[in-house]
């Protein structure tokens, strides 16, 4: 008897040695073999190197890693930290269309995205997802929860509403359209509870000087940061304008920049370094506003777009970032000229020693999710960032914002494990991140190991069941 168990664990152990491990799981040793290993600090690669996991920390990466434990041979391939979207959202529906959760998170996982920070969600149902995620329940990147300030009446109010966010169990604050009064008080607060705060600034009493002034953490996008360094201190609006009028708000957004004073401007972002606020740009949400015919042919769209999505992406005055049922020529042509000049000012940010991150804003104009963050580390390369500099944005700097940099964003020794396996060198071609080139060939998150190629069949069955009107809208 005893002989016979000792063979059936040996053929178990025979079994589990070389072998691909199952998606979903975490295992208890996990070897990842020969891989050319990306820090995720700006260093270059080296290999190839053994990585060990145990449970969900790496153990080690060079050295000898033994043998026991389910095994990954990455010879040819780059190993990566996961990816950090910091400016992510868990939508469940799209212009009151339900869309499933899942369809979400997968996207995201199949992209090489492990951790998110949620800038405005359904919280109580996104607070749930995060303790799924966390418990291994349900496959989804970590989640960091930064909900929606809202517009408290006065300064005791934000106060109360800082204190309420705390109790609810948020990670951050996010705040949009804010009176100067109101977020001096609520930052006060929310340094005494230690809550960090991002601000999607938009045309309003505050800009980036309030932000320099509060220390908040980012700045969402890039509005407030050349309003900060306008001459006259207001840009040349037309008489008719109407910031509640979408298209007249992104239109004029495209001929900011060209208004900025660059020596006020060298100020402003001079400031922000000294303060440490730092500047997640989200290039490519923006992107179809300089190239529409790009955004609306994208080839995600035939397979992986789910008919809700597709249904909010198209122009209308109903759904936020949908704009384009009057974009000409001229709109196009100064949005180019507005991004050479926002990347410059990205870059000349980060050279003064500022920190720089990635994030989608995905499920609005064009953008899907997963999809619309890998295409921001191609628009980061665009700015001018070496690719090693766009992995470093995505990962290390994204933790360090999170205040996890002791955990997150590193294949380090002690780190957490959240991995990306890639097929091919993606320093040589970011494009090989895209789902279409299926690069990406596992992600781990935090142990948990997932095959992307396997979820984004899930996604594509998500979207054909969707369009058929047999799909599942809830998780």
């Amino acid at each position: 008897m005893y002989a016979g168990r000792l063979i059936a664990a040996l053929a178990a152990a025979f079994c589990l040695y070389g072998q691909q491990p199952e998606h979903g799981r975490r295992y208890a040793r996990l070897i990842i073999r020969n891989a050319m290993v990306l820090e995720g600090n700006g260093t270059p690669a080296s290999g190839p190197r053994d990585i060990v996991v145990e449970n969900n920390v790496i153990r080690s990466v060079g050295g000898p890693a033994g043998r026991g434990g389910v095994e990954i041979d990455a010879k040819g391939k780059y190993v990566l930290p996961g990816f950090i979207n910091m400016h992510g959202h868990s939508h469940d529906e799209r212009g009151g269309v339900a869309m499933p959760v899942e369809y979400v998170f997968k996207l995201w996982l199949a992209s090489g995205i492990t951790t998110v920070r949620d800038v405005g969600s359904n919280f109580e149902r996104t607070k749930a997802m995060r303790e799924a995620s966390r418990e291994g329940r349900v496959a989804a990147p970590r989640l960091f929860l930064y909900p929606f300030f809202g517009r408290p009446a006065d300064p005791d109010a934000s106060r109360a509403r800082v204190r309420q966010l705390k109790q609810m169990g948020a990670d951050g604050i996010k705040i949009v359209g804010i009176h100067r009064d109101t977020m001096n008080a609520m930052m006060e607060e929310a340094r005494a509870l230690q809550l960090p705060v991002a601000h999607h600034v938009g045309v309003e009493e505050t800009n980036a000087w309030d932000n320099i002034a509060n220390r908040t953490a980012t700045i969402e996008h890039w509005y407030g940061i050349p309003d900060a360094a306008l001459r006259d201190g207001v840009q040349n609006f037309p008489p008719d304008y109407n910031y509640a009028d979408e298209v007249h708000r992104f239109r004029y957004a495209g001929r900011l920049w060209r208004e900025a004073d660059p020596a006020l401007l060298e100020k402003v972002l001079a400031g922000m370094v000294k303060a440490g606020v730092a500047w997640d740009p989200t290039f490519n949400i923006y992107e179809a506003s300089r190239d529409l015919q790009r955004a609306e042919t994208k080839p995600e769209f035939r397979e992986y777009l789910h008919p809700a999505l597709e249904k909010f992406f198209q122009p209308s005055r109903e759904n936020h970032g949908s704009y384009f049922f009057d974009w000409s020529t001229a709109d196009e042509v100064y949005w180019k000229e507005n991004y050479r000049i926002w990347m410059k000012a990205v870059r000349d940010f980060a050279r003064m020693g500022g920190t720089v991150t990635t994030g989608e804003d995905a499920g609005y104009i064009y953008q899907m999710y997963g999809f619309g963050f890998l295409r921001e580390l191609e628009l980061h390369q665009e700015a001018g960032f070496h690719p090693l500099q766009v992995v470093q944005h995505a990962t290390v700097n994204g933790a360090k914002m999170l205040g996890q940099e002791r955990t997150l964003g590193r294949v380090r020794a002690g780190w957490t494990a959240d991995l990306l396996i890639v097929n091919g060198n993606p320093l040589e071609n970011l494009k090989l991140l895209s789902p279409l080139r299926r690069g990406i060939e596992w992600t781990i998150k935090d142990g948990y190991v997932y095959h992307a190629p396997k979820l984004l069949a899930e996604v594509k069955e998500i979207a054909k069941q969707a369009r058929s009107g047999k799909g599942r809208t809830t998780e």
